[in-house]
């Protein structure tokens, strides 16, 4: 594990030891309801082949005009308008083919945005040194909600300097049911840099885009 900009701090302790998650597990924050699975095993193979990974899945509203709400990004992090669009194409194209859902449905396809969901234990890796919440499915010291800076993960485990407290917890990544980084001051200039290199890489679709929710 790496230090994050505050490292870890003395006197952590361990939530508790978890083995490696299977993978029904491991997606449960990318998806929500056994539908939303079913989705996201049929469309991953897809985003993938396309050079673009799935970060969030959720199928939304009732048995009439619901929403289907793909988040994505590529391998590197990045996502603009021109690929939104043709990740769109290309479930669009399987969506047809397969008609796994009955009714009437909007595909939306978006980046995931600069305060975006943790759904993957590379994330917290990723935006180590942000501050983030989590929420665990189970009680452990006390509490289910934790909020502090990612420091990092270790094994299956993501290491959170707790704020307000001396310590770093180690929490089971398979314990997680949902997370999401807290907008701040920090990752907002980190959001404005990225944008910068992007546009700096002479991707001019990126000066079109705005993160979404």
């Amino acid at each position: 594990m790496t230090s994050a900009s505050g490292g870890l701090r003395p006197g952590r302790f361990f939530v508790g030891p978890e083995g490696r998650p299977d993978r029904a597990r491991r997606d449960r924050m990318r998806s929500r309801t056994a539908e939303d699975a079913r989705l996201l095993e049929l469309l991953d193979p897809v985003a993938e082949a396309a050079g673009y990974e799935i970060v969030r899945l959720r199928l939304m509203g009732g048995d009439h005009a619901r929403r289907l709400q793909i988040m994505a990004e590529t391998p590197e992090g990045e996502m603009n308008v021109e690929d939104c669009a043709r990740l769109s194409r290309a479930l669009s194209e399987v969506l047809d083919a397969a008609d796994p859902l009955s009714g009437e449905y909007t595909l939306e396809v978006s980046t995931p945005g600069v305060d975006r969901p943790l759904t993957r234990l590379k994330d917290f890796e990723t935006f180590e040194g942000h501050e983030a919440r989590l929420e665990l499915d189970r009680m452990a010291e006390g509490r289910k909600r934790f909020r502090g800076e990612l420091a990092g993960v270790e094994g299956d485990q993501v290491a959170i300097n707790l704020e307000g407290e001396a310590e770093t917890a180690l929490v089971p990544f398979a314990w997680i049911t949902e997370a999401k980084l807290i907008l701040t001051d920090r990752l907002m200039e980190r959001g404005a840099q990225e944008r910068a290199r992007r546009l700096a890489g002479g991707s001019p679709s990126d000066s079109d885009q705005e993160d979404l929710p």
